[in-house]
């Protein structure tokens, strides 16, 4: 066995025993793993495609992890890459069956776009997650009542039962931030997102509190992009750059629309993202200056009548 298959199945083994982020990243791990067998054993993909009786687009579907996995085309890809060893395949077979059970969010399909369903995945399974916020509070640092008007301006045309639907589905995310091993969260926000009142002055004055108490934990990172800074590097909306401890896992940056998302992961996509967020860090004000942004935001705003 080589030192890259001793890696690959060390890398198998770990994530079995202990996986991370659900069945999002697992099926990308397992799908970079089938591609590296095909490579390695100089397979096109179309002859992969026909030994699962399959397409091009299905392969390439499957080694990037964007669709589910059946043991019997794993099984049948690993006896065309060579892997015929009892205990390596089921340890493949095992994967693709972790890979496919669902997340803790399929409670919540009823209100839950496929788009959306995978970055849940990718959120979970994140060691790092930075994002830049030009009009709401990012999604795992709202409250819940803030959360609940972000969603009606959203969706108009949702009934009251829907609304509440997808506010719980926000506030479960956000037991990520709470779990023991929470990934490093660094946020950079407009002043606009701090200034643009959403809902009632009471809705405002307890989200900019929550702010202040989020800001002050270890993983959590704020800095504010003040007006005084002009334009901004990410100007054109939120950006949100996801980072794995998995090498297996490349970087994504997630790029959220009104009704869908672009995922990018071509290494060139990411570097460019990963240079504008390095330049806002830069610009914005200091972390040590957000809580007393925040401070002074809530101060500015009206009194209660």
């Amino acid at each position: 066995m080589t030192a890259a298959q001793q890696g690959s199945e060390r890398m198998m083994k770990r994530y079995l025993e202990h996986p991370r982020g659900g069945p999002t990243a697992l099926r990308i791990v397992l799908g970079t793993q089938l591609r590296r067998l095909r490579e390695q054993n100089g397979v096109s993909t179309q002859a992969a495609a026909d030994a699962i009786r399959g397409s091009h687009a299905k392969i390439s579907r499957l080694e990037l992890g964007r669709v589910g996995f059946k043991e019997r085309d794993v099984a049948d890809l690993l006896t065309l890459y060579g892997i015929l060893d009892p205990a390596e395949r089921a340890d493949f077979l095992a994967l693709a069956r972790q890979a496919t059970a669902p997340g803790w969010w399929h409670q919540y399909t009823d209100v839950l776009p496929q788009w959306f369903e995978t970055h849940i995945g990718l959120e979970e399974a994140a060691s790092v997650i930075r994002t830049y916020e030009n009009q709401f509070v990012p999604g795992l640092l709202q409250t819940e009542s803030y959360a609940r008007e972000v969603t009606k301006l959203g969706n108009p045309r949702a009934t009251p039962t829907e609304i509440e639907r997808r506010v719980g589905l926000r506030i479960a995310r956000q037991g990520l931030l709470q779990r023991e091993d929470p990934p490093r969260f660094w946020a950079v926000l407009d002043e606009a997102v701090l200034r643009r009142p959403i809902g009632s002055i009471e809705v405002m004055r307890a989200q900019l509190a929550h702010l202040l108490e989020l800001a002050q934990l270890p993983h959590v990172t704020m800095q504010v992009a003040p007006f005084s800074l002009g334009g901004v590097a990410a100007a054109g909306g939120p950006v949100t750059i996801l980072r794995f401890q998995e090498p297996d896992l490349p970087d994504v940056v997630y790029l959220e629309q009104l009704t869908s998302a672009l995922y990018l992961d071509k290494q060139e996509d990411v570097d460019n993202y990963l240079s504008v967020m390095d330049r806002l860090c830069a610009e914005a004000e200091r972390p040590a200056a957000t809580v007393p942004f925040l401070r002074k935001a809530l101060e500015d705003l009206p009194a209660p009548e």
